[in-house]
């Protein structure tokens, strides 16, 4: 197939465009030109600012794709500027499972459905989760539902994870700094960077519509998280409320998501037991 990916040379989009060009797709790779492209060999590449409507435009000229994948599409805004100058017969996007409002374990698609969100032209600002439901809503204004797939993530966590999250809880540890964790036992669910890319790519040529949720199977809380970095540094977490907010802090509830619908499609989660302890020793230790 002839698909464009919009963004892809950073994270989890390295794994997602490794397996694109594996299964044997045309692959263009859109992003703003600022980062190497590790796929420049085997693939095409269109420079542009997906956030400047006029820049697009000049890219893509009206470009037909058999496939879009929106991999950084943050606001209402980020998507007319693409969706209006590209056409494709199936849009993916890269939403976020912040796009549900309400913290509680086995979160299904239904409980957000953008068809009935109102729609609000925004561009990029600090409400995350307003900006990436803004951008579900907007595509619906240039394409049909069946055509699009919504892909929802937890927090997505790799060798690649540029957010220095994890290397959060190392460092203060390492360092003696005070850490202020608002709730160390409220659990949630996360996603490996290669799952993440892989099941993007697999659903180029799944049949499925709409929202769908992805996500490793079981529940890590923060106290995991330290305790084991404790044990492997052999040395003690400071806990204090004047500290340092720590990255997962917020939740009011367990988190977790249905993906029986992914899993649907013939997509395998691992389970997380399998990979987060794996990675903090690769990343962190």
């Amino acid at each position: 197939m002839n698909i464009l990916v919009v963004g892809g040379t950073r994270f989890f989009g390295i794994p997602m465009v490794e397996k694109l060009i594996a299964d044997g797709h045309d692959v263009t790779i859109a992003t703003r030109g600022l980062s190497d492209n590790p796929f420049k060999k085997f693939t095409k590449q269109i420079v542009m600012n997906r956030s400047d409507y006029t820049s697009v435009r000049e890219a893509l000229a009206n470009k037909k794709f058999d496939v879009i994948i929106d991999k950084i599409a943050y606001c209402s805004n980020d998507v007319r500027n693409l969706l209006s100058n590209a056409s494709c017969k199936k849009y993916i996007q890269m939403s976020s499972c912040s796009v549900y409002s309400k913290d509680k374990e086995n979160i299904q698609e239904t409980e957000f459905d953008p068809r009935h969100h109102e729609l609000i032209w925004m561009n990029r600002n600090d409400d995350y989760a307003e900006g990436k439901r803004q951008a579900e809503r907007a595509a619906l204004e240039y394409l049909d539902y069946a055509q699009c797939v919504f892909v929802r993530y937890p927090i997505v966590m790799g060798e690649n994870d540029y957010t220095g999250r994890l290397n959060f809880y190392l460092n203060h540890i390492l360092n003696s700094e005070a850490m202020n964790i608002d709730d160390l036992d409220c659990k949630m669910e996360f996603i490996h960077e290669k799952e993440a890319g892989y099941f993007i790519a697999h659903l180029v040529n799944a049949t499925v519509t709409g929202a769908i949720n992805g996500s490793s199977k079981g529940l890590i809380s923060p106290r995991d998280l330290v305790e084991y970095i404790e044990k492997q540094t052999n040395r003690k977490a400071i806990l204090d409320v004047s500290g340092d907010a720590a990255p997962y802090n917020g939740a009011i509830a367990n988190i977790s998501y249905d993906t029986t619908k992914a899993r649907d499609t013939g997509f395998v989660f691992s389970n997380i037991e399998g990979w987060i302890y794996k990675l903090i020793n690769s990343i962190c230790l």
